[in-house]
Formats: structure tokens, sequence, C-alpha cells
């Protein structure tokens, strides 16, 4: 296995990230699965994903020509293209100040891959790519998804504040650069 990262250059990689998101949904994962593995909460259709895309590539993680591994690349231009996401750039505009940020739209790996650094290379490789444009990284997790908050607080992640969103409980968090 020789992992290799990069950003996303082809609509083959787009769709491979589309299927991975699928197989990890909150409604695809079982209650084991969602305490022990984590899960995705959000969806993307083909159309944002891509639209997102163009607009900064996405970093993944592949095993020859598999993706194994996405973490998106959201910029605040997509603020509103995924509501549940709206309240996060607000919060984080009061307490970021003038910090240029930019978010991580969802972050991912293959159950087959776990456990072997892919998570935290993909970050380094994502600070390594945008370091240079943005001040820090910012994301939320819902707070019932424990092994991610714990892997992104791994990372280096710091919790700037927790708030419901559409019923759901999330924590603001964010890695300065």
């Amino acid at each position: 296995m020789k992992i290799t990262y990069s950003r996303v250059s082809s609509e083959d990689e787009l769709y491979q990230i589309l299927a991975l998101q699928k197989k990890n949904a909150i409604d695809a994962v079982s209650s084991a699965e969602k305490k022990n593995e984590g899960f995705v909460t959000v969806s993307h259709s083909y159309a944002i994903l891509k639209q997102m895309n163009d607009a900064c590539p996405h970093v993944i993680a592949k095993d020859g020509d598999i993706v194994v591994g996405y973490a998106l690349v959201m910029l605040k231009e997509f603020r509103d293209e995924i509501s549940i996401l709206s309240a996060m750039f607000e919060t984080a505009e009061e307490l970021l100040g003038g910090k240029k940020f930019l978010a991580m739209g969802q972050i991912c790996i293959s159950k087959a891959y776990r456990k072997r650094g892919i998570f935290r290379g993909m970050y380094n490789f994502y600070k390594e790519e945008l370091q240079d444009e943005f001040d820090c990284l910012l994301t939320e997790v819902a707070t019932d998804n424990q092994r991610s908050l714990e892997a992104h607080k791994s990372t280096g992640f710091k919790v700037l504040k927790t708030q419901v969103t559409d019923g759901i409980s999330w924590e603001l968090i964010s890695w300065d650069w």
C-alpha cells in the first residue's frame, strides 16, 4: 500500500468521493459504527462538489487510482450552498475576526484504510497546500461523533464554540496555521 496525497484533478475522483461519502453517511451506518467509526452528516450533489473543487481543489488520499480518503475544501463563497453550514460561517466570522479562513467541508477515510495515519496525512497535506493563502482551517463536528472530535483535536484543532443548528449539536473547531 502506497498512499499518495493530491488535489482532485478529475471527474472520476469526484465520483469516487461521492461513493465514499454515500457509504459513510449518517443514515448508511449502524449505531455501533457511528459510535466506533464515525460518520458524515452532509451529502453533497455532484454539482456542488464540482463547483467547490473548481474554486479550490479538494484534498484526496489515493492507493493507486482508488480514492481512499478525502478532505473537502470549502471557501466562504459556498456558505449558503449547504444550509446546515451557514451558522458555522456566521459564528466563525464573529470569533475569528479578520483572520483569513477556509472551511474543511468534510473528511472521510474508507473503512479498510483507517488507523493508518491517512487522516493526519491528509490534514498535513491540506495545511502544506493552503497555509500561504489562509490563516486557519475551520470545521464543525457533531458532538456525538466523538471519534472524529478526538482525531481533530489530536491534529491541532481547538474548540471555539458549541452550537446547535437544525437540532444537531456541533463543536466549531479551528486549526491555527
